[in-house]
C-alpha cells in the first residue's frame, strides 16, 4: 500500500474535493477547458501565430468560439470564419446543383456555418461530423481554425 492510497478508515474517500478536479480543469461552480489552437492560413497571419494554448470557460465549441473571438476581436477572426446566412456559406460554382446529392451531407444550421473554404476543426475532424457549435469539448483537445489563402487567376 501506498502512502497516497485511501483506505477503508478514511473520511469518505469517493467524494471530489470541494475545489473541483484540477486534471478534467473544472472548479466549484465554473467549468473551464484548455486546448490547443491551431491556426492556418488567413487566421494565423491575423493573429501572428500557428499555436497557442487557449483556456475559456465552458466545455462545449460554441463557448470557445465566443469566447477567443471576444478575446481577439480587433483581428476580425468571426467575421472571416463564421458565415451569419446561408449564402455566405456557399460556395459559387459553375456546375449546376444536382436535385439528389450523393452520400451524406451534414451541415451546421444557419448562423453556426462557416465561410466557404473555412473551417473549425476538432481532433482533426469536421466541427459538423460531431454536434456542430454544441460539441464537447474536453482539456487537451487541438481546435483548428482554418481558413487557407486561395488565389484564383
Amino acid at each position: 500500500m501506498t502512502a497516497d492510497a485511501p483506505t477503508d478508515d478514511s473520511p469518505d474517500s469517493s467524494s471530489s474535493p470541494v475545489d473541483g478536479d484540477p486534471e478534467s480543469g473544472t472548479s466549484a461552480g465554473t467549468d473551464t477547458t484548455t486546448v490547443t489552437v491551431r491556426c492556418t492560413g488567413h487566421v494565423r497571419t491575423a493573429l501572428g501565430t500557428h499555436e497557442l494554448e487557449y483556456t475559456f470557460p465552458g466545455t462545449r465549441l460554441r463557448e470557445f468560439i465566443e469566447s477567443f473571438f471576444d478575446e481577439f476581436d480587433a483581428h476580425d477572426l468571426e467575421e472571416m470564419l463564421i458565415a451569419e446566412t446561408e449564402a455566405d456559406a456557399t460556395a459559387r460554382g459553375w456546375e449546376p446543383v444536382p436535385d439528389e446529392l450523393p452520400g451524406t451531407w451534414r451541415k451546421n444550421p444557419e448562423g453556426e456555418q462557416t465561410r466557404p473554404y473555412a473551417r473549425v476543426c476538432i481532433n482533426g475532424r469536421f466541427n459538423e461530423h460531431d454536434a456542430g457549435f454544441d460539441t464537447e469539448l474536453e482539456n487537451g483537445d487541438r481546435v483548428a481554425l482554418v481558413y487557407p489563402f486561395m488565389f484564383c487567376c
